[in-house]
């Protein structure tokens, strides 16, 4: 790699990574595109040359070198996007998973960071994407609630630690996204509970405002709005991109 800026995308052959890798592409950025699987990298840099494979399971802490390996130049972006593979209740859920979740989330979060902190620079965007449960978690969802809670706290530090450095911290916030992900989540509540798909989707767009649920194009214009000089001023804040979704007022 040359020392021309590079964005790093955690997850980003998940269906918000790739999106987002996406479309960074496509502002002539290039992406080191971090993620578990060597095969489905190697797939998603063959559709453009800007893109740069990583395999590293951000899980684990030897992602840290093989991350840092892979750059020698400054790092405009980082983002983590990796998706939780973690559901249930406080009732249902494995204990252990908690665990789980929060290596993934939070310790995955500290292991990005630690692998391209020195590539940045001032103006350079550390970004991590948590989820409105971690604001206003449902009876449900002890792992991501738990985990995105951590994360909010997490990025709260890192942006006190890196502000001065003229390193801004933002994190965001989506509800439920309009993704494959989230629609084959339908299906099987469908399955197993017997209610029809579109009752359940309704159920879900009946929590926003705005009538419909975000879609991936939509978050990933926000992390594109923040490569902007004046994205700047939105250091250390939640973006709460949920449609509405969230109903505190704070």
């Amino acid at each position: 790699m040359s020392t021309t800026e590079t964005c790093v995308v955690v997850g980003a052959t998940g269906a918000m990574g790739t999106v987002f890798t996406r479309r960074l592409v496509a502002r002539g950025m290039r992406v080191l595109a971090v993620g578990r699987r060597a095969e489905e990298l190697e797939q998603l840099a063959a559709t453009d040359e800007l893109i740069v494979p990583c395999a590293a399971d951000i899980a684990e802490d030897w992602s840290v070198d093989a991350i840092r390996s892979c750059l020698d130049g400054p790092v405009r972006l980082a983002v983590f996007a990796a998706g939780l593979p973690v559901r249930g209740s406080a009732d249902a859920i494995e204990p252990s998973l908690l665990a789980t979740a929060a290596n993934i989330k939070v310790a995955g979060t500290v292991r990005l960071l630690r692998a391209v902190r020195d590539h940045l620079a001032d103006g350079s965007r550390f970004v991590a994407v948590a989820g409105s449960l971690g604001l206003e978690p449902g009876p449900l969802d002890a792992g991501p609630g738990t985990a995105n809670a951590a994360l909010f706290n997490l990025m709260r530090q890192i942006s006190a630690l890196y502000g001065p450095r003229g390193v801004t911290v933002h994190t965001i916030a989506p509800g439920p996204i309009d993704t494959p992900r989230l629609r084959a989540f339908v299906d099987t509540e469908s399955r197993e509970t017997g209610a029809a798909p579109q009752e359940i989707w309704d159920r879900y767009t009946a929590k926003t405002s705005l009538g419909r649920l975000p879609t991936l194009d939509e978050i990933a214009w926000l992390v594109e709005m923040l490569l902007e000089p004046q994205a700047a001023v939105l250091h250390g804040s939640v973006l709460n991109a949920d449609g509405g979704t969230r109903h505190g007022i704070q």
